[in-house]
């Protein structure tokens, strides 16, 4: 079984890869800021399942299958940019619509925060890569491996929440300011542009990465 001081080793690699500001927190942000909370928090708790899944295959052994199939490995890659692009269009998109210049009433929770958040996470291959990458040190190959993982993917999702919850005050805040249709446009404009953003990035990486 995993040694304590292996799991405080992966427990710091854990903490420190989610306080920096990758696509999903950023993500997770944008949803409370257009959203609310309550749509934050769906999209983080949606990223957790999809990252479950992704802690299955890797229990699974999907790295071998991967490289088995790379097409099929670069169609779901490629989904997910286009995916989180689409939403940074519709937000923008959004930013347009007449509202006059009475103060933006909060709007409603979207319904389908759950649902982006688990596609975002699991059309985004590249967290299979860095838990490929970062797990086996972090293991004892001389024993079940299959508890090991779960226990790592049980301290990881321990670890993201309070972290997301950080983001999702921050995006609260930021959302304070927007009391005018002015402001709320450019703010929608804004989120628009990290989602587009983060889909070039994360485009970027697949091509720099070769997948």
């Amino acid at each position: 079984m995993i040694d304590a001081e292996k799991l405080a080793a992966f427990a710091l690699v854990t903490a420190t890869t989610s306080l920096v500001p990758g696509q999903s927190m950023l993500f997770v942000m944008g949803q409370a800021v257009w959203r609310g909370a309550r749509s934050g928090w769906a999209a983080l708790l949606g990223m957790q399942i999809g990252y479950l899944v992704w802690w299955v295959l890797v229990a699974l052994g999907l790295g071998t299958l991967a490289a088995a199939y790379p097409l099929a490995f670069r169609v779901l890659a490629f989904a997910g940019i286009g995916y989180l692009a689409w939403l940074g269009i519709t937000a923008i998109r959004h930013s347009f619509h007449p509202e006059g210049g009475a103060p933006v009433q909060a709007r409603r929770p979207s319904r389908h925060a759950f649902r982006d958040g688990i596609f975002i996470a699991t059309g985004n291959p590249k967290s299979l890569i860095y838990m490929l990458a970062i797990i086996p040190p972090f293991v004892d190959t001389a024993s079940p491996l299959g508890p090991q993982i779960v226990l790592l993917a049980l301290l990881a999702l321990a670890i993201d929440l309070p972290i997301g919850a950080l983001y999702i005050g921050a995006g609260q805040r930021l959302a304070r300011v927007m009391e005018r249709a002015a402001t709320r446009r450019w703010i929608d404009r804004a989120i628009g542009a990290l989602f587009l953003v983060i889909a070039a990035i994360v485009f970027g990486e697949m091509l720099g990465s070769g997948l």
